[in-house]
């Protein structure tokens, strides 16, 4: 057992920029972070675009930020959750700055901001184009300064600890007490007693397949609230990002970012012709729900597998100065884009819903905590505009410091018990498992993607319950392994997404489903 002041679970901006803050005001406090990777990997390291943040007050403004926003959300972002975000952001990104991130500049030393699809402005902070990995870098060197922050690398946690664990608890509160979490080197599983504990688990990409996201995104908190009976929400809004690298096997694909397009990239089909003009007069500087669903159509009506994109008449020596770290990958893969078009898929990208948490990060269950791209904070809405999410994980990681540095969690005298895995065996069969992810993630993709259907949601509901059934049984009867445990997560998230799917009626922002244009 060990027992913490603060765990916090994922080791990306949101649960980085938490534990820095926390740990330097109360430097006689533990704080426990618990990763299941490298302490490095998470999405924050993948993440190219930026922050978007208002700082040319001049020609920008928090109000232009905030209409950009609401635009993007589709009418259901909370605008007072907007307003608080987009106000913060400056103050934010100072920290960082002191933190030792570098962003990029231009001749005058000012910041060189970058303008993404949906932004009336520019305003993307950058490095490069590998923003999240320099953010990522910064905030590691920070903790690595501070004694009471421990860092778990190659940890996996497995379940939330809640009222239903302990026995004799008389409470009609639920309430979170810490977490069991797998130590993936030695196969035991520990105790984590903690007083307060915060879910930054970062997203669901790899319930798809195809997506930008690392392996590592397989929903696990979310999955953990959802079991724990949190209330999650908006999980039917899986932002698609329109141009992955495409690559035939498909697994987790390489980002060609939103800013190439902003840089006056054409997307073409395979005859040559350049269709984004067909569906909006912003061409291919609309919005990515409608850049996906466009990419959608093209391929729906040709049956091709991917579009492209085609930078072949653009100034090389800038994109190579302004993207050197896509250029490289397509030469990696034989593509010259002075002479090539870049093939490109839509992929899954972002979580716009998740774990319902209010303005202080606090979720629905006592004691326990949502940042980043697990929760759903009511910023987003339908749709979230691009770079907004990094500037969400710093505003809610230092709400949520704010509320702790007011309130008290006191350690809870309780008797925790062990994990139990009596009677379970070491699963011999690892390719039921990886049988039944490709299964899943093949479903998800054909009968849940860009654009759905009820007829597709409901077949998928019944696929899925089968698939569960079958996981379920051998998790009941194996001892636990990492690759268990993210199928068993997948499958929950899954489940939500049809589910919330079928509950919407209407079509807004990054949910499409064709039988919604019927019922208007």
């Amino acid at each position: 057992m060990i027992t913490t002041n603060y765990l916090v679970i994922g080791s990306g901006i949101a649960g980085l920029t938490f534990s820095i803050k926390i740990a330097e005001k109360f430097p006689d406090r533990t704080v426990t972070i618990v990763t299941k990777a490298d302490e490095e990997e998470s999405n924050t390291k993948y993440a190219q675009g930026g922050v978007a943040v208002v700082l040319d007050t001049e020609t920008d403004s928090f109000k232009k930020h905030i209409k950009d926003t609401l635009i993007a959300g589709d009418g259901l972002c909370d605008e007072e959750v907007v307003k608080l975000v987009i106000e913060e952001g400056p103050k934010r990104l100072k920290e960082l700055l002191l933190w030792g991130a570098n962003f990029d500049v231009d001749g005058s030393g000012d910041f060189d901001l970058g303008k993404e699809g949906g932004h009336s402005e520019y305003r993307v902070v950058h490095h490069k184009d590998i923003t999240g990995f320099e953010i990522e870098r910064a905030l590691l060197k920070r903790v690595h300064q501070l004694q009471n922050i421990t860092i778990l690398p190659h940890h996996f946690a497995i379940d939330l600890i809640t009222n239903h664990h302990i026995k004799d608890l008389k409470s009609d509160k639920l309430s979170c007490f810490g977490a069991y979490i797998l130590d993936q080197k030695t196969g035991n599983i520990i105790t984590i007693k903690a007083n307060s504990t915060l879910l930054a688990t970062g997203g669901i990409g790899c319930v798809y397949g195809h997506t930008t996201n690392p392996i590592i995104a397989t929903g696990d908190g979310v999955a953990m609230a959802y079991r724990a009976k949190a209330r999650i929400k908006d999980m039917e809004f899986v932002q698609f990002h329109p141009t992955a690298l495409y690559e035939a096997k498909g697994e987790s694909s390489f980002l060609i970012s939103e800013a190439v397009r902003g840089f006056g990239a054409y997307l073409r089909n395979k005859a040559g012709h350049r269709f984004m003009p067909d569906y909006d007069e912003r061409a291919e500087l609309a919005s990515r729900d409608i850049v996906s669903q466009s990419i959608d159509s093209e391929l729906k009506k040709s049956g091709e597998t991917h579009v492209y994109l085609d930078c072949t008449h653009l100034d090389i020596e800038a994109f190579i100065n302004h993207f050197p770290n896509i250029y490289k990958e397509c030469l990696e893969h034989h593509i010259d884009i002075k002479t090539d078009w870049i093939p490109v898929v839509p992929a899954s990208h972002y979580l716009c819903g998740g774990i319902k948490v209010n303005k202080k990060g606090k979720t629905t269950i006592t004691n326990l905590f949502a940042c980043g791209e697990c929760s759903r904070t009511g910023l987003h809405g339908a749709n979230r505009l691009a770079s907004n999410s990094l500037l969400e994980a710093l505003v809610y990681a230092h709400n949520i410091y704010k509320y702790h540095s007011k309130n008290e969690y006191p350690s809870l005298d309780l008797e925790i018990p062990d994990w139990n895995d009596e009677g379970t065996v070491i699963p011999q069969e690892h390719v039921l498992i990886q049988h039944n992810l490709k299964q899943l993630q093949a479903l998800m993709r054909d009968y849940v993607g860009i654009v759905r259907s009820n007829e597709r949601l409901k077949k998928a509901i019944r696929h899925l319950d089968l698939i569960y059934d079958e996981v379920e049984d051998l998790y009941k009867e194996s001892k636990i392994t990492t690759s268990l445990c993210e199928l068993r997560n997948m499958i929950n998230v899954s489940h939500l997404i049809i589910r919330q799917s079928l509950e919407r009626t209407e079509n807004k922002g990054g949910y499409f489903n064709i039988d919604n244009v019927k019922n208007k």
